[in-house]
């Protein structure tokens, strides 16, 4: 009996053990499904951002001669900024085979180039949604990201140098950018928070604008004080509607699961732009006697700007504060700075996103409560920590951006050349630089 009962147990504890291991091996591999559903989602939500979004929208304000090269600009992106990430992008935000390098500080890894090792059980844990889908949600990040830059340089840009310079840029900027931020860079472990994008995204996209627009000059004819008059005030209507609708996904996608973290950034994300929509026309009210649909979907833009780097980690209270703020101010940058100063930001791509980036940035700081983060607060509830960290990442965002632009403007320049000659600016940059007109 003694003998059978060793020979039994023989058996049965390497099955039983074998069993174990199968079954710890089975619960890592599990995908959530109900998370991956949700990113899936809120990835075609950011890729409608771009196109159509923001190419209705820029397209609407610009002049009809050049509708199309708005259009272009924006379509482009979406298949060369593609295969720029897919390639090492990805690898060179989210890797980690520099970790132990002094290159880390610029660049994760070329480990997962071309998504090498990356299968379809591989998962991003925690959310536990596959790899695959993630790349892809950040892919969408990196390609609107330089497609705000183009509100700056409208109508004047030769699309051989504008092409040059985006892919430069998003090698260069963009991605050390991200890899500070999101991918365990050095501004992460400083503790900076950045929820969707502030820094990477607006600040960064929103500096190189003026950058930019101040570099190429201003736009024959243009006078400080006369804006240029929208083609199509309803393209931009319905690309500003088209944007706060893919906003949801662009912050509320961007905790990676679907959960109460997700239903607060949607929320948040709603009200804060609301708020700046009725700040910005009763200025406009006010101030000029008429609210404008270009002023309302003006400002919900800067209101969607300003929540996203606070939508993971603030209230409703914060949520409206940060909307009115950030509407109020750009309201100032876009009717009253810019036009002192002088620049030519055409479509006000930094008036927008560089300024509703550093509120929004910065606000974070104040308003973080660690009911909804678990656990950073602002200096509101008493952490004035955290306020000074996210002063230090949008003044290193600002120089980085600035800096690196100007370079790489000087570099295109010398090269392929940048703007467009007078005459083709004068009449039309959709008959010129791609034969085609919008309206036949």
């Amino acid at each position: 009996m003694k003998n059978r009962l060793k020979f039994m147990s023989a058996l049965i504890v390497p099955l039983l053990a074998m069993s174990s291991a199968l079954s710890a091996q089975s619960e890592t591999a599990v995908v959530n499904s109900g998370n991956t559903a949700w990113i899936i989602v809120a990835t075609v939500l950011v890729m409608f951002m771009t196109i159509p979004g923001l190419a209705l929208f820029y397209g609407g304000l610009v002049r009809q001669k050049n509708l199309l090269s708005i259009i272009m600009q924006c379509f482009v992106l979406a298949g060369v900024i593609s295969i720029l990430w897919f390639s090492f992008g990805y690898s060179w935000v989210f890797g980690k085979a520099f970790e132990d390098s002094p290159l880390f500080f610029f660049i994760g890894g070329f480990e997962k180039c071309f998504l090498h090792g990356v299968g379809l059980n591989s998962l991003i844990e925690g959310p536990d949604i596959p790899e695959t889908i993630f790349a892809l949600f950040q892919c969408m990040f990196a390609i609107i990201t330089p497609a705000l830059i183009i509100g700056a340089f409208a109508e004047r840009v030769k699309f051989s140098g504008y092409l040059l310079f985006i892919v430069l840029w998003s090698v260069f900027v963009y991605n050390p950018m991200a890899h500070w931020v999101w991918g365990n860079g050095w501004l992460q472990e400083l503790g900076a928070i950045d929820f969707a994008g502030g820094t990477v995204v607006h600040i960064n996209a929103g500096i190189s604008a003026l950058v930019m627009a101040i570099l190429i000059g201003k736009r024959r004819g243009y006078k400080s004080g006369r804006p240029t008059t929208p083609h199509n005030v309803a393209f931009v209507f319905l690309g500003a509607g088209f944007l706060w609708l893919g906003w949801f996904g662009f912050n509320a996608g961007s905790g990676l699961a679907a959960d109460g973290l997700a239903a607060n950034a949607f929320l948040v994300t709603h009200l804060a732009t609301a708020t700046a929509v009725v700040m910005w026309m009763t200025i406009d009210w006010i101030r000029n006697r008429k609210p404008t649909t270009v002023g309302a979907s003006t400002a919900a833009v800067a209101g969607l700007v300003a929540i996203t780097p606070a939508a993971g980690t603030v209230d409703i209270m914060g949520a409206m504060i940060i909307g009115a703020v950030s509407s109020f101010v750009c309201f100032f940058m876009v009717a009253v700075v810019k036009e002192k100063l002088g620049y030519d930001d055409s479509l006000d791509a930094f008036g927008v996103h560089g300024i509703g980036g550093i509120i929004g940035s910065i606000l974070t700081g104040v308003f973080a409560t660690k009911i909804i983060s678990g656990g950073a607060q602002g200096a509101l509830y008493g952490d004035w920590h955290q306020l000074w960290v996210q002063i230090i990442a949008t003044v290193a965002t600002i120089a980085y951006s600035a800096v690196l632009t100007t370079i790489l403007f000087f570099i295109v320049d010398k090269t392929v050349g940048v703007r467009v000659s007078p005459r083709v600016e004068e009449e039309g940059l959709d008959i010129y630089e791609h034969g085609e007109l919008p309206y036949n």
